[in-house]
């Protein structure tokens, strides 16, 4: 019998299939699912993303029906059919389908995982969406699931209500994918950024007052970064839109001087993963944010001012912009490490194989290590 040691072989990934009712270019579906495939080197079994637009609301519907009545068939047959060996769905599969798809496939398949980084259970809208989307099917598939994610702590609360197993998971950055910031001086023109969506442009107008001064004391403009083209009000005299383009405006944010993250403080705000600011903490950039939900616990983890009011905010962006090179180049350094111990793939990677029993998983701050060797008969990773 020898005596050599047989080599450590990885173990074989487990297909896996992830569903989601958005394309690639909506945010949860980008960040919550296809960014931590690519980040493990994982390919996914099936890709199930209904029109794979970046959202389902009525509008977006209403100009495909065709694509609609397909994606419908398409969701029946596989509502029908065997569940898979590894499934994971962010948020729904679909607007009309009231969680009830969600939670058979999840029930059907050897491991099922419901993953969601917004309060649905919050979001009180009327019309059409006390019927359809996804806060109309949120509990049913959170029912259905072996394992929740969730991107915080409010979140996680409310789905331990309705299924014992649930683990939290924060919306997570690349930190070496956004160009760091170098040059901290303030120019002429102080340039603040925001960035967001159509759905979350209105929240800049709780602070449009605010911005409105400093631009009257310091001539301060406003990048808003989305894919919106309606009207910004009062603050059109101050803002200067950029489309959306992924790395494309992500490289924008090294450029500005002092990111913002305005929200009301509402049940579904309370529930929302701070995105915005690890993205300009990623890119080292300074920020002012209010302090509802997640967002406080990241303005105390980068050192950030909080604001709430009008004068509130007028205070916090002067003295981002107004105070001396070395501290801001301080703030923005204090902020990037932050997203790299607490909010990183890389932190967090344990922790998310462990959720989809993947080998590896070892909770929050496991090193980074391959995992898994290719397979001939899943595709590999």
């Amino acid at each position: 019998m020898s005596d050599v040691a047989a080599p450590d072989v990885p173990p074989r990934c487990p297909p896996i299939a992830v569903g989601s009712s958005y394309g690639p270019a909506g945010s949860s579906t980008r960040v919550r699912v296809l960014e931590w495939l690519r980040f493990l080197g994982l390919e996914a079994e099936a890709v199930l993303d209904y029109l794979g637009t970046p959202n389902v609301r009525p509008g977006t519907l209403l100009r495909r029906p065709l694509g609609v009545a397909r994606a419908e068939r398409h969701l029946r047959r596989i509502g029908s059919g065997p569940g898979w060996e590894r499934l994971l769905i962010s948020r729904s599969l679909g607007p009309f389908t009231r969680g009830r798809v969600e939670a058979d496939l999840l029930r059907r398949s050897d491991w099922g995982v419901f993953d969601f980084d917004d309060a649905l259970f919050a979001d009180d809208r009327g019309g059409v969406h006390r019927f359809f989307g996804e806060a109309a099917g949120w509990s049913t598939a959170v029912q259905g699931a072996d394992l929740v994610i969730a991107g915080n702590d409010l979140l996680a609360e409310a789905a331990a209500r309705l299924n014992p197993e649930v683990r939290i998971v924060p919306s997570c950055v690349h930190p070496d994918a956004y160009p760091r910031k170098s040059v901290y001086a303030v120019g002429p023109v102080p340039r603040i950024v925001w960035v967001g969506s159509p759905s979350t442009e209105p929240y800049l107008a709780h602070v449009a007052p605010a911005l409105l001064e400093v631009h009257r004391r310091t001539g301060a403009r406003l990048t808003v970064v989305s894919s919106g083209e309606r009207s910004l009000g009062d603050l059109e005299v101050m803002a200067d839109r950029v489309p959306w383009a992924g790395r494309e405006t992500d490289a924008l944010l090294a450029s500005a001087d002092c990111g913002i993250m305005p929200l009301p403080d509402t049940p579904f705000t309370r529930g929302k993963c701070a995105y915005k600011l690890l993205q300009y903490g990623a890119a080292g950039l300074p920020s002012v944010a209010t302090p509802v939900g997640v967002n406080a616990r990241v303005l105390e983890q980068f050192g950030a001012p909080a604001a709430t009011g009008t004068d509130e905010w007028v205070d916090a962006l002067l003295s981002v912009l107004q105070e001396s090179e070395t501290a801001r180049r301080s703030r923005g350094d204090t902020a990037r490490r932050a997203v790299e111990q607490h909010y990183s793939y890389t932190a967090w990677r344990g922790a998310f194989l462990e959720a989809l029993r993947l080998p590896g998983g070892t909770g929050p701050d496991a090193p980074a290590r391959a995992v898994c060797a290719p397979s001939a008969t899943d595709g590999g990773v």
